[in-house]
């Protein structure tokens, strides 16, 4: 009886090499790791730190949640340029960033530190899910909740490949994402929570005045964060963007493939912005105004109830459930990809450090299913021990926030030093991942200066 083996979607090999679509249809048709991007984003970030954000300053800062989704996503875009380009991963990457190693890049260093801390994020999302589970089924202990997801979520990352997580994120965001825009719409008709003035108000420039924490966890946990930043690469070669092109070879047929597959992954880039652009557009308009409105923040286990009022407020009482579903969904999906991207890191993490020999697939399979147990056994001790989601995603926020320079201008060293100048973004692009790596930094010095400087 003959065993199939997976496919190493790691490894490039001429048999693999597909001509890109050139139709639109055709390129639509083969977009996906930014679906499962956008299911991680769509959860802590927007139903959590966003609208803690907008009870906290009202639309004064409408301005800074538009900057933070869109200019991450040069870096996004560039990120997986260059995995077509080499075949490598980010962490294969990072790893060739000059300054002190033990054993690997300071840069790989750093992504674990982040990568370690945002775990407490993780533990505070597997605590909202379980205030929910609590709230609908009262017999359940909160506890008991987050071990029972953590069950079942192992069970599915155990033996689910890519094509299941792309699917499972694609129903997620879908859902979650059509009754918040819904409900954000229906606040137009609210005039006591809306105006476009506030709006407009909103869109003009403002430095946070106070609320570092809420305003520094928004930059790293909306759009495109640190964490997002480093497994797009991943998604991107096990989509097969990579194998498709084929062994570099600096052949025409391979740079012409190579443009081929760096415009679809342009389109899914694109498409997966827009996708949570307008659903953090939408929760920050909700915090904003219905929250601020009542003078409520979110805190502590109340966090679920009363983010609820966002929807009953309105929507009616009868959306109360219909809420309670929706961010479990859209929390779980954080959870759910966040744990299948940071388990294949962590494994691509040892191979750099030499603890196993990582081109052996079946091996490194093994370990990507080891950490998802680690992954979410750790973030549940976390909740034990904090049992406050919102400050647990506020501090990993502000580590990620942190992060985002350090990817943008290793991004920028890749570029210029390994990126096969043969499909090298043009000048304009090039540009951009400067300005955007550069504001980044602007942006985290200033949250820094204005937390320890009296």
């Amino acid at each position: 009886m003959s065993t199939t083996q997976p496919v190493n979607p790691y490894e490039l090999r001429a048999e693999s090499v597909e001509d890109p679509p050139r139709k639109l249809s055709a390129i639509l048709l083969r977009v996906g790791p930014g679906i499962i991007l956008a299911s991680t984003i769509v959860g802590s970030g927007e139903l959590v730190a966003t609208t803690v954000l907008g009870a906290e300053h009202g639309y004064n800062l409408l301005w800074l949640i538009i900057v933070s989704c869109v200019i991450k996503i040069v870096v996004q875009n560039e990120l997986g340029r260059y995995t077509i380009g080499t075949g490598e991963t980010s962490l294969e990457a990072f790893d060739r960033i000059p300054g002190p190693r033990l054993g690997a890049s300071w840069v790989v260093w750093a992504w674990f530190f982040s990568t370690a801390t945002s775990l407490i994020a993780v533990g505070g999302m597997l605590g909202g899910i379980a205030q929910v589970v609590h709230m609908i089924v009262p017999s359940v202990p909160i506890m008991a909740s987050v071990w029972m997801i953590n069950i079942g979520t192992v069970a599915i990352l155990s033996v689910g490949r890519y094509e299941l997580i792309e699917r499972v994120s694609m129903t997620m965001v879908a859902g979650f994402t059509v009754m918040t825009v819904g409900a954000a719409y229906v606040l137009l008709d609210s005039p006591q929570y809306f105006s476009w003035g506030a709006v407009a108000e909103g869109l003009s420039f403002h430095m946070p005045d106070g609320g570092f924490l809420s305003a520094v966890s928004v930059v790293g946990l909306t759009g495109v964060g640190a964490s997002e930043l480093g497994i797009y690469p991943y998604w991107c070669l096990e989509k097969g963007y990579a194998r498709f092109t084929g062994p570099r070879d600096d052949s025409p047929a391979w740079i012409r493939r190579a443009h081929g597959w760096i415009r679809v992954l342009g389109f899914d880039v694109v498409n997966s912005m827009v996708i949570y652009t307008f659903a953090t557009i939408a929760f920050y308009l909700l915090g904003a105004g219905i929250l601020n409105g009542m003078g409520i923040v979110p805190v502590g286990a109340e966090m679920i109830e009363t983010l609820s009022n966002m929807y009953t407020t309105t929507l009616g009482e009868w959306s109360r459930y219909v809420f309670l579903g929706g961010a479990a969904t859209v929390l779980y999906s954080t959870v759910f990809a966040g744990t299948a991207a940071r388990s294949r890191m962590l494994a691509d993490w040892l191979g750099i450090l030499k603890a196993y020999d990582k081109n052996d697939y079946n091996l490194r399979l093994r370990f990507q299913r080891l950490f998802v147990v680690v992954l979410l056994i750790v973030p549940s001790l976390y909740y034990m021990l904090f049992q406050e989601p919102v400050m647990m995603i506020k501090i990993a926020g502000a580590v990620e926030a942190m992060m985002l320079p350090i990817l943008g201008f290793s991004t920028v060293y890749l570029r210029y030093r390994h990126l096969p100048q043969s499909i090298a973004p043009k000048g304009w692009l090039t540009l951009a991942l400067w300005i955007t790596s550069a504001l980044m930094a602007v942006m985290m010095g200033y949250s820094v200066l204005q937390r320890f400087v009296p």
